[in-house]
């Protein structure tokens, strides 16, 4: 076998009822919970290893529109496959949904910043003297990261502009038998909101940001992410507290850790790490191939060695 250093990655950690079954020729195969769920992947450039039939059992199956110039699409599967199911993490439990778009209302490689969180959550546990720490997640989509930080103690802000990611909160907040008001839940653009709390002199301990290449806000609102990230960036500045931190992630939009870096270099006193997001094949790592999910850049200060 060829030796060879990785890059720089944040390692997921067990991810309990997910499995990156294969991965290659542009797909992957996965497991969230009693299903399989096979479709497409543009990083995954390698070869399969497992046959045919192993992908032809998956329960669901992604068909692009060709008609569309979009990521948009159907799931193939029976009535039953494409019915909502539930996926459990860390005592969590998660609704499932076939989307349009592919996605199923869970990326399980963000767990690397759940954990992440939940380590900075424990360190802050009786050190604040205004009440809990409050954490802000913009682009916040179904909210795992929400639940996981409002969980770990934190006085949680969950923003994203789709009414129906944050239905898809509720849900989640239910099915993990969690309090609805355990979050605060709020429909808007991230950048509106950001510079609109940025005024008002909001603090945050924590920032979470996921944002996408293009998006629009609820009222027509346009995201590009070249244009608009400096500006958020330059908000999340001024809304972190004295000890805080902030994770920058994003998927599939050209651009590297080290820009990211470069962004965080105007942030005070604080410390750096980026690399990329994995999913291990098999049981986790060093069992398979890593399969890259996009970049992601950590900021903190006043936390362990910062």
């Amino acid at each position: 076998m060829n030796q060879r250093m990785q890059p720089s990655f944040f390692a997921p950690g067990p991810l309990d009822e997910y499995l990156l079954l294969d991965s290659g020729d542009g797909w992957k195969l996965e497991r969230f919970g009693p299903r399989v769920v096979c479709r497409p992947d543009p990083q995954a450039l390698w070869k399969r290893k497992l046959p045919k039939a192993e992908w032809d059992k998956a329960d669901l199956t992604f068909e692009r529109d060709t008609q569309s110039a979009g990521r948009g699409g159907r799931w193939r599967g029976t009535k039953e496959a494409r019915q909502d199911w539930t996926m459990a993490w860390g005592g969590l439990r998660f609704v499932m949904k076939p989307t349009s778009f592919k996605h199923v209302g869970l990326f399980p490689e963000q767990a690397a910043n759940w954990r992440w969180v939940e380590s900075l959550g424990r360190e802050l546990q009786g050190a604040t003297e205004n009440g809990p720490p409050k954490l802000l997640n913009l682009f916040g989509y179904t909210g795992a990261a929400s639940l996981v930080a409002a969980r770990a103690g934190f006085e949680v802000t969950h923003v994203d502009a789709s009414k129906t990611s944050v239905n898809w909160v509720r849900e989640n907040l239910a099915t993990s038998g969690m309090r609805q008001d355990s979050i605060r839940m709020i429909t808007d653009d991230a950048l509106i909101f950001a510079k609109r709390e940025a005024r008002r002199g909001a603090k945050y301990t924590g920032i979470l940001m996921d944002p996408p290449h293009y998006g629009r806000g609820p009222n027509g609102e346009k995201w590009q992410l070249e244009e608009s990230l400096a500006e958020l960036l330059d908000c999340a500045k001024v809304l972190l507290a004295p000890r805080s931190f902030c994770i920058l992630s994003t998927y599939a939009v050209g651009y590297s850790p080290l820009a990211f870096t470069n962004m965080f270099d105007d942030f005070d006193q604080g410390v750096t790490e980026a690399g990329e997001l994995v999913l291990p094949e098999g049981r986790g790592l060093g069992t398979g191939r890593l399969l890259p999910c996009g970049f992601c850049a950590r900021w903190r200060r006043g936390f362990g060695d910062a």
